[in-house]
This record gives C-alpha cells, structure tokens and sequence, in this order.
C-alpha cells in the first residue's frame, strides 16, 4: 500500500506516472465504491475511473449522494446509461477500497466518514484531504479533463458513451468555456470530439426544461431581487437544490448582474448558490468568507461556488429570527 498522500503530485509528475500509482491502489481482489455529488462532470469522471479500473479490480461500483431530478441530468443518466445507484444502497462491508472524484471529503456529510484511498477533484484542496492517491488540479475547468489525460495515459480510447459523458462534463461544467480553464480543457475536448454522439449532446441539451421549471423560474422573477451589481432571489422552501443552480445560472444573463445569487432551504440546510462574471470577484472565496464560519460546507472556483448552512446555525447568528431569506440579503451587504 503506498503512503498517504496530504499534498497533491506536483506539477512536474506527468499523468503515465500518476496512472502508476494509482493501479497500485488496488488490486484484483478489491471492490471499489467511487463516490460522487452527482452531476454530468462527476458522473462522467466516475465512469472514466472504473473505466480505467476494468479488469484491475474485482467490482467498482458508483454511489452518489444527491437526489437527481433535473431533466437535463436525467436524460444524460438514460442516453448514455450511467449505471451508479443512491448511497442508502451501500452496503460498506462489502467494499474494500474508497475513491471520491470531482469533490473531497469535506464538501458533504456524507463524505466525511470514509477513509479515502483516492481523491481526484479540480476543486481547491483543502488541508483535510488525504489519501493514498490524492490529484488535485485546481485549475482545470472540468475533472473530466483530468480523467481524459489520464485514459490517454493508459492508451485507452475511450468508447463512444464514455467520450460523450466526459465531453459533456467539460462543456457544462466549463460552461462552453466561459467559466475558468485551461488549454488542457480545451485539448480534451477537441480529442472527445471525435468519438463523440453530438446527437446525444443534442439531446440532453434540449432536455433542461420541463412545466415544473418554468413554474420555478416565474417564482424567481417575481422575487427577483438586484442589490447593486448583485441578482439576488432567495426561493423559500425548494424541493431540489438544482433548481438553484438552474435559476442562478438564468440570472447571469442580465446585463445589471455581475454577480448572481439563488438561495433555498432544503433538508433543514440554507442551500446558496453564487454565480460571479467580475474581474474582481471570487465566488468561491467569498462563500467561504460569508457562509464558512456558519459551520457546513462553502466554497468553489472564482466564477461558481456553493454553500451549504444548517438552519440552526443562521438561528444563533442571527438572533433567533429565522427568516432564511432576510439573513442571506444582510450577508450580502458584506459583499464587495
């Protein structure tokens, strides 16, 4: 077993070196769960790693942690049929070796309680990230970028529904580029292209909307709300976080917003999602400056970012009022 790993590979480690390592994790007796915050680049990568973990372990097996009900999502999870199951499936005696990817542990609960023998995410590390095979690039624009390279590295060509989840995982999770990358994105994108079903991509892509989104996004205007530079719309209760991130996303497109917030209270959390088109500004930075010290999870990349807050932690900072809304309105007012 190699040592534990709390810093990732230095830059000079090229990724045939790094896919050494990582087949050296396990072996062809292990059962490996790949866990995952389900999302097209997540569900592509964790595809991509038992991909590469074919014939090397005896089973991998995907579990993710989130409810998917977005239509685009789903229709991505049937075109390309991406076979993961929900994590109340889990049987964990019956895995020997645990993977995250295109997350850590510390960006759920549910990640929490696993000792990682693999973490490879394009988020920014976290001091508690540790593991046998730790890869973190925190300039990649996609995680499906580095499973790219590292299928290459392995001279695996990747067949046609494993390079059309991968291509897509870059295009949504880059947002067609807009959002922060590198030439590295790019390269694998332009190598995906030609195995990819742009078909499909189509498909999934004219698959997002359905009547009870629209009914979503009517509420969002009505509450709409533009505090300086700032879209801000908190949605009350919601019954799915993507929602958020759907609404967030739409709001970027007015011309008055450099920044563009959602909120929502889902499973007793204040669920806030921050979109930023600054020069200046640093979403996930600032979640993590606004919403850290409330305790659960925040953060993200410069132009997307996330948090997470129990509701009993806005109680006692906000002096027992318990108006979501209203505190995340006053929060913003610390944002510059």
């Amino acid at each position: 077993m190699n040592s534990l790993m709390d810093h990732p590979f230095p830059k000079s480690i090229t990724s045939k070196e790094k896919c050494k390592r990582l087949l050296s994790v396990v072996d062809t007796e292990d059962t490996l769960g790949i866990f995952i915050d389900a999302d097209p680049d997540a569900m592509a990568s964790a595809v991509a790693l038992k991909r590469i973990f074919w014939r090397k372990v005896r089973k991998a097996e995907i579990y993710h942690i989130n409810a998917i009900q977005r239509a685009d999502n789903l229709a991505f999870i049937k075109f390309l049929r991406i076979d993961q199951n929900h994590i109340r499936h889990m049987k964990p005696s019956k895995i020997t070796k645990w993977a995250i990817v295109d997350s850590q542990p510390h960006h759920h609960e549910e990640f929490k309680d696993h000792p990682f023998d693999i973490i490879i995410d394009h988020h920014p590390t976290a001091p508690s990230s540790k593991a046998h095979f730790l890869d973190i690039k925190e300039d990649y624009g996609a995680n499906s970028t580095i499973m790219t390279e590292y299928l290459r590295a392995n001279r695996i060509r990747p067949a046609p529904r494993l390079a059309t989840a991968l291509f897509y995982g870059i295009k949504t999770d880059t947002d067609n580029f807009v959002r922060e990358s590198l030439p590295n994105d790019i390269n694998a994108f332009r190598y995906l292209y030609r195995f990819t079903n742009m078909n499909i991509i189509k498909k999934i892509e004219s698959s997002e909307m359905t009547k009870k989104t629209l009914d979503s996004y009517r509420a969002a205007m009505d509450r709409l709300k533009i505090i300086r530079d700032i879209a801000f719309v908190h949605m009350g209760n919601i019954h799915n976080p993507d929602i958020l991130v759907m609404i967030a996303d739409f709001h970027m497109k007015l011309a008055e917003a450099t920044w563009s917030i959602a909120s929502g209270v889902y499973d007793e959390k204040l669920i806030v999602i921050l979109r930023n088109a600054g020069f200046r500004g640093d979403a996930g930075k600032t979640a993590l400056k606004l919403f850290g010290p409330l305790g659960g999870s925040a953060g993200g990349h410069k132009g997307a970012a996330r948090a997470e807050v129990p509701l009993e932690g806005i109680m006692k900072q906000n002096k027992g009022r318990s108006d979501p809304g209203q505190f995340v309105q006053k929060v913003l007012k610390n944002l510059k």
